[in-house]
């Protein structure tokens, strides 16, 4: 269905709901007052994407893409970290296997399989060992990704059977994860929402999804939720894609989280995923001009200020993804990543850099311009590392 019939469909405008107080709304059960913020309902976490159950690929034990280590979870904790969102694609977890070389039916989609859903708990435990609090996302949800590579049978935004599938994922983590303190493990109901005009393809145009239907969405997650554990936190990440806060989820017991991605000039620069041609992709700088359009710390406050009201109607906010891909010049990431940080921290917004090790990453990023640091084998951004713990 395309964008102008789905809105005709749904008759549904994204404005501002009715809200009363906000009290008592979003208490932040189970994290203590020495956990909180001020001025923010969430905690200041700082932290960390690791990117282990990332892709539709079947999850395999032995399998060497599967990297995170105890070790990194010790080394983010040794730096002053507390923060660790997992980014999961529901394929990884599925008896269906992406290698047969067909589509997978709807059935198939909620189908899981133990030994992969193990590894993901395995992951969970052993950053929480290290007193790192985990965020677990689905970054494929059944019917959505805001990337394709993936063809999904169904339309999560349109489709009641995608809803329903979507829901039972959450229960089941819900049920797996009842017993863990929600001071350790936080649920991220689905990454960077949007409604693309083809959910197959990488570069199809998108829209904010009509704020109804996530809030419809949104409440279904939580009731399967609370049902196990009635103090787990809930985050739902920003609309089109992580961008724009969601009013019509302001009075139920959801954070919210933006992203650390503006301007993508200078965040994807070069990525393959944003761009069709990388070449067609203008030189960033910071400060200054990038296509005929000024960039500079004011213009990065404005796109933040929404969020920054939200936080003052007493929303709790994170964001929960922010960073550069590895072939933005290293001076001038750096210096527009300590002015996002800057402002993000300076009112109490935590943040989660994409990815840990990789091509956003602290370790082994592999980019060409920077004098790494050898780091018991793996090669370590410190400019990077100091720019971090200074917020």
């Amino acid at each position: 269905m395309k964008r102008r019939a789905f809105l005709k469909t749904t008759a549904i405008g994204t404005g501002m709901i009715a809200m009363g107080s906000r009290s008592d709304i979003f208490s932040m059960p189970g994290l203590t007052p020495a956990n909180q913020t001020i001025g923010n309902k969430l905690p200041l976490w700082r932290g960390f994407n690791i990117l282990d159950f990332f892709t539709v690929d079947r999850y395999i034990s032995d399998k060497e893409k599967f990297l995170a280590t105890e070790q990194d979870f010790k080394w983010m904790a040794d730096w002053g970290f507390d923060f660790v969102r997992i980014p999961i694609a529901y394929p990884c977890y599925l008896n269906y296997d992406p290698a047969i070389g067909r589509n997978i039916y709807p059935e198939e989609t909620v189908d899981f399989r133990e030994e992969a859903i193990e590894a993901i708990e395995k992951v969970v435990y052993a950053a929480n060992k290290y007193n790192l609090h985990v965020s677990l996302n689905l970054h494929r949800a059944p019917g959505f990704c805001i990337n394709a590579h993936f063809h999904e049978p169904f339309n999560l935004w349109l489709d009641n059977e995608a809803q329903q599938a979507f829901y039972q994922h959450w229960d089941m983590w819900a049920k797996r994860f009842k017993n863990i303190s929600p001071k350790l493990l936080s649920f991220d109901l689905v990454n960077e929402p949007c409604f693309k005009e083809d959910m197959n393809d990488q570069f199809s145009p998108s829209t904010p999804i009509p704020g109804e239907i996530y809030r419809k969405i949104a409440k279904g997650c939580l009731e399967v939720i609370h049902k196990y554990n009635a103090d787990r936190l809930v985050i739902a990440d920003g609309n089109h894609g992580g961008n724009l806060v969601i009013p019509e989820l302001m009075d139920l017991p959801i954070g919210q989280s933006c992203r650390g991605y503006f301007p993508h000039y200078v965040s994807h620069y070069r990525a393959s995923w944003v761009w069709k041609n990388p070449d067609d992709a203008p030189r960033p700088v910071w400060p200054g001009v990038i296509n005929g359009k000024k960039f500079n710390r004011q213009v990065l406050e404005e796109f933040y200020q929404p969020w920054i009201d939200l936080v003052n109607q007493g929303v709790g906010v994170h964001c929960g993804e922010c960073g550069c891909y590895k072939e933005t010049p290293h001076d001038i990431f750096l210096a527009w990543f300590g002015d996002q940080l800057d402002i993000l921290t300076s009112h109490n917004i935590g943040w989660g850099l994409w990815n840990f090790r990789g091509s956003f990453g602290l370790l082994d990023s592999e980019r060409k311009d920077v004098d790494y640091e050898d780091w018991y084998g793996h090669k370590l951004d410190r400019k990077l590392l100091n720019i971090l713990q200074q917020h």
